[in-house]
């Protein structure tokens, strides 16, 4: 409630700002070239001096404030009862707290409820101290900027060098946030191989992190299985399903479709990148699973399991056949028209057309859209629990169980678990692993893209 009565209030002065600055400015408009900027630059300027001042100090405020509340309870009488254990303190205040924000909340711990009070009485303290300076820096910044409204003043260069500004930042978001996950993965990851080998870890054969015990924890970690998994059931099943399919759509919807076809076939064909993967999860389990097991007990395999790769790997490459149909479509037509004409003058058919002018042209594009569709399935897990199983089996068997790397990093990081242990820590080591895999993929796609793209040129 106190937040969002600051923002509001935050808000409210800058549009009060706006209108008195605009007001002002345009009694020192009087003709043309009077003043330097128009009168909505000034009022824009004062408008910014008054929010984002503002929010800084209340962002740098809610960053202190928790401690402050903690100080203040600490120094509350009712705090001596309080355990000396410092977990067992920690859980009794985050439980007052708890309370103290929803009063209708059951405590475990009788002291957590004396403590509620004092937790509300120095978050709203604090609060309404927040708020107050937040106050202060708004007014603060507005009557700076107001006082900045002069015929000479330059309000619109630094409206636009403000402006610049939010938008560097906005555009450094997810660079930081790349760095972020980077550093989290790095980090969480040099922890798990402080107790794992790294080469047991990336050579080793056997998958079992719940039998992990003692000084012989690689030979419980050994990731093997869980890449080749990966690789067999995204890389390769997907592939072969979703790549002819895809490219074979994308051709006909561009070169043979009439607009008519093609009006209706394209939203139809897209239409598969909307559904939910759950949904493709119960149509593998249910519908194409059984399917694969009954045709490889044709074949004469000992009781087969309705957990395949084969059935994971297929409606996975159904699933992704939109990304690579819509990638090869935008691709071809960017080909300049000139070129298929040309093609078609000198005597060749369309086909020859297609094959030897047209998907040369479009290579890059293409590349660009199998390289997206491979990133989307290596990420898949609803599918793979599913269809797949949880079994990490290093077989050449599509009718056999398998598992991948997203299904194991779900899984070490859900449940009752402690965090800093081996089997939880290795789903960071899977995911920095999986991560450089995808990287190393996108450069060798950049380089195929730029050779050919240097050839076309």
């Amino acid at each position: 409630m106190i937040l969002t009565g600051v923002l509001l209030a935050v808000l409210g002065l800058g549009l009060v700002g706006w209108f008195a600055a605009r007001g002002r400015a345009r009694l020192l408009h009087t003709g043309r070239g009077s003043i330097h900027s128009m009168p909505g630059y000034h009022a824009w300027h004062v408008a910014l001096w008054i929010v984002f001042p503002a929010l800084i100090a209340w962002g740098a405020w809610q960053a202190i404030m928790p401690g402050l509340v903690d100080g203040a309870v600490m120094a509350d009488p009712v705090a001596a009862q309080l355990p000396a254990d410092a977990m067992s303190r920690a859980a009794i205040l985050s439980e007052a707290k708890s309370i103290a924000d929803n009063p209708d909340a059951v405590a475990f711990n009788p002291l957590a409820n004396t403590l509620a009070g004092p937790v509300r009485d120095a978050h709203g303290r604090f609060g309404l101290i927040g708020a107050l300076l937040v106050a202060i820096v708004a007014v603060a910044g507005g009557g700076w900027a107001f006082t900045r409204i002069r015929a000479n003043f330059p309000a619109r260069t630094r409206v636009e060098r403000g402006v610049l500004g939010l938008l560097l930042v906005a555009s450094l978001m997810a660079i930081l946030t790349t760095f972020g996950i980077v550093a989290s993965l790095v980090f969480e990851a040099g922890m798990f191989f402080k107790d794992v080998s790294p080469i047991d870890f990336l050579t080793g054969l056997h998958w079992s992190p719940g039998s992990a015990r003692g000084d012989n924890l690689g030979d419980s970690f050994g990731a093997v299985p869980l890449f080749w998994g990966t690789i067999y059931i995204g890389a390769i099943i997907a592939m072969i399903v979703a790549i002819p399919l895809g490219l074979m759509s994308a051709i006909y919807l561009t070169q043979y479709a009439t607009p008519t076809i093609r009006k209706w076939l394209k939203p139809m064909l897209e239409i598969l990148a909307g559904i939910p993967t759950v949904v493709y999860g119960y149509f593998a389990a249910l519908t194409v699973a059984p399917i694969f097991r009954d045709f490889a007990a044709s074949l004469g395999m000992a009781n087969p399991s309705t957990e395949s790769a084969l059935a994971a790997g297929v409606v996975m490459g159904v699933m992704i056949i939109p990304f690579v149909s819509s990638m090869a479509d935008d691709a071809l037509a960017a080909v300049p028209r000139a070129m298929s004409d040309g093609s078609l003058a000198l005597g060749a058919t369309k086909s020859e057309t297609i094959k030897k002018v047209l998907l040369p042209a479009a290579l890059p594009g293409i590349v660009a859209g199998v390289m997206l569709a491979i990133s989307r399935a290596i990420g898949e897990t609803m599918i793979v629990v599913m269809a797949a199983g949880a079994a990490a089996n290093l077989s050449a068997n599509p009718f056999a169980s398998m598992t991948t790397v997203t299904y194991q990093i779900v899984q070490m990081l859900t449940g009752d678990q402690e965090f800093n242990s081996p089997k939880t820590l290795s789903a960071f080591a899977l995911g920095l692993v999986l991560f450089i895999v995808t990287l190393i993929l996108n450069i060798i796609a950049l380089r195929v893209v730029k050779r050919f793209r240097e050839a076309y040129e």
